[in-house]
């Protein structure tokens, strides 16, 4: 990497307007490996005016044209798959194996469902007279997390091409290094001067001069709740289209009939995946009140088979939290979680035995959750679960359901009927019988206050069209 003190604008890389070196840390070790710049709003307003330029011609692009663009760009991609997983282990400690498997390669899949959507996507359609065309909304501000860097950076920047907008990523301080390659990859692909644009820096010095800028017409973010609010005000002055997936709290609840061995051990996987640091994982496992101690025991169990050390080892499975900040959360939520009367089955304060350095958490696992209770209530974002038992069906559904998020929420059952009539009951965005493989054509995005909008294939290719009626158009 040669790119990282640098900004790529107007298919130049190019120095900050004023320089702002931040310091990009190694979790697994707690020591600086290199240095990124932070923008600015003179940054910002560079980028912004060379996507405005280029909107004027790339909006008019032919389906077609923008089709094969992507297919080159998923070529590029490809190429640097490696270089990517290695920046991802790097930066925000995910193992190897599992930036190759899943950080990268969702990246890959997001491309592909989107090539495949847009192949068969209609922009016009004919309604009597009236012609009704979808076209591109302008200039698009995107700001991407730490956590799926890949999963997010793609899910915006693939449907803002697929569309014909222009765009200013703004991908996380915490993890930078990947979008660097990204932005790489778009260069290399032939993306033409001025249609992607990347500015590194904190969301107030950044993202919010992104969000407020009259010449931005749509901002997507992926983040928390708090930073989404901030976005959302900012943009609310010139009245910008606002796509937002933001934080989650989502409940797993395991039905009587379920064979509780393999949910419970699969529910440790669905919570625990990224180290806990995945805004839909299954954080709160509901179980009949019979069941709780069998799944509790269960759950320990399988929670202390989680390999948790150095990213680079083919064994680990749990890698560092990104952070020293997100380190302090993930401890002060499991003091609570003891001080409030949880069960305490496996894991705890501190770091695993044997590791002195990094941001390592222990796998914990808690039963005797009860509603209200800190850690059924905050999104702890960390390989800590929650057992809570419930008495009826019913109350398993309400106690789900009581949360302020709705980005996700889990069933297990033999019994697919009704496991179906659970998931029409959760007011949460996606619903996920039996753990299911991922799947790249469904809808992603939240209710409530995990956000709004929809990514993920032809349903993230609608967040940046603007409707248009041509009445009278057939004469």
């Amino acid at each position: 990497m040669t790119q990282n003190l640098k900004f790529y604008i107007d298919g130049k890389w190019v120095d900050p307007v004023v320089a702002n070196p931040i310091a990009v840390i190694d979790p697994a070790t707690e020591a600086a490996f290199t240095e990124i710049s932070g923008g600015s709003k003179a940054d910002v307003d560079k980028a912004v005016a060379a996507a405005k330029r280029a909107f004027r011609s790339f909006s008019k692009t032919s389906q077609t044209y923008r089709l094969e663009l992507l297919k080159t760009c998923l070529e590029v991609y490809n190429k640097r798959y490696d270089d990517i997983a290695a920046a991802c282990t790097r930066e925000m400690g995910a193992p190897l194996s599992f930036s190759k498997e899943a950080q990268v390669w969702v990246g890959q899949g997001h491309f592909q469902a989107l090539i495949d959507k847009l192949e068969r996507f209609e922009f016009f359609e004919t309604r009597g007279s009236t012609r009704v065309a979808l076209e591109p909304i302008g200039v698009c501000g995107l700001i991407t997390p730490w956590n799926w860097p890949l999963n997010q950076i793609v899910c915006k920047v693939a449907p803002a091409l697929a569309a014909g907008c222009t765009m200013v990523l703004k991908p996380s301080e915490i993890a930078p290094l990947n979008a660097l390659i990204f932005a790489e990859v778009m260069h290399e692909a032939g993306v033409p001067a001025g249609v992607f644009n990347l500015v590194n820096g904190t969301g107030p010095d950044v993202g919010q001069k992104l969000a407020e800028h009259p010449d931005v017409d749509m901002m997507s973010f992926t983040g928390s709740t708090r930073a989404g609010i901030i976005v959302a005000r900012e943009a609310a002055n010139t009245v910008k289209r606002v796509c937002q997936e933001l934080g989650g709290k989502s409940a797993n609840i395991l039905l009587p009939d379920v064979d509780l061995e393999d949910a419970v051990r699969k529910g440790i996987g669905a919570c625990f995946i990224n180290t806990g640091q995945s805004c839909d994982a299954a954080t709160r496992m509901l179980v009949p009140r019979l069941l709780h101690d069998q799944a509790v025991a269960i759950a320990a169990d399988e929670a202390a088979k989680q390999t948790t050390g150095n990213p680079w080892d083919a064994g680990t499975v749990l890698g560092p939290l990104v952070s020293e900040l997100q380190w302090n959360k993930v401890q002060r939520l499991i003091k609570a979680g003891i001080d409030e009367g949880a069960t305490l089955a496996c894991g705890g304060l501190g770091r695993p035995e044997g590791l002195n350095k990094g941001y390592y958490a222990k796998p914990t696992v808690f039963g005797n959750v009860t509603p209200g209770m800190t850690i059924e209530k905050e999104e702890i974002f960390g390989p800590v679960l929650s057992i809570i038992p419930y008495d009826t069906l019913d109350q398993a559904i309400e106690i789900a359901n009581d949360t302020v998020y709705g980005l996700a929420a889990y069933v297990q059952s033999r019994d697919l009927g009704k496991a179906r009539e659970v998931a029409a009951e959760m007011r949460a965005g996606s619903v996920y019988i039996n753990y299911p493989d991922l799947d790249f054509a469904a809808p992603f995005g939240g209710y409530k206050q995990s956000g709004n909008g929809r990514e993920y294939a032809d349903f993230a290719l609608h967040d940046f069209l603007e409707i248009k009626g041509i009445v009278g158009y057939g004469g």
